[in-house]
């Protein structure tokens, strides 16, 4: 009876853990959706030379300069990648626990972090690329 009861315990935290995960995947699509139509806003608003425009803040419909709209439309779009990129970090630390639960190796290359511009440039003059 107390092995089920560990067996059940156990399941339900390796399906607790996988839902966390497939959460923060599904949070990363929506937000993605959101910057890229940030996106779309801004072109279009640097397309027209108008002075004002209409935009939607949830529910309400209003008319603001086209300047403060695209401010906005910057500062979301901002926002939304600072959220991604939080998200993102976590998913890769839930993702391994998640393999820990499940006695399997962590999935190679997981943790590895993208070279920054200033250690890039100094690999490129080692190798002789200005």
């Amino acid at each position: 009876m107390k092995e089920q009861k560990q067996m059940l315990d156990y399941l339900e935290e390796v399906e607790r853990k996988a839902g966390e995960i497939l959460t923060d995947r599904q949070e990363i699509v929506s937000l993605d959706k959101r910057r890229n139509d940030d996106r779309v806003g801004m072109r279009e608003l640097q397309k027209q030379n108008i002075e004002k425009c209409w935009i939607t803040l949830g529910p309400i419909l209003i008319k603001i300069p086209s300047k403060k709209a695209q401010q906005l439309l910057v500062k979301d779009q901002n926002e939304c990648d600072v959220a991604i990129n939080k998200l993102r970090s976590d998913l890769r630390v839930k993702v391994n626990e998640l393999r820990d639960l499940e006695h399997t190796t962590p999935v190679p290359g997981l943790m590895l972090k993208p070279l920054s511009h200033t250690e890039m440039s100094a690999i490129n003059k080692l190798c002789g690329k200005d």
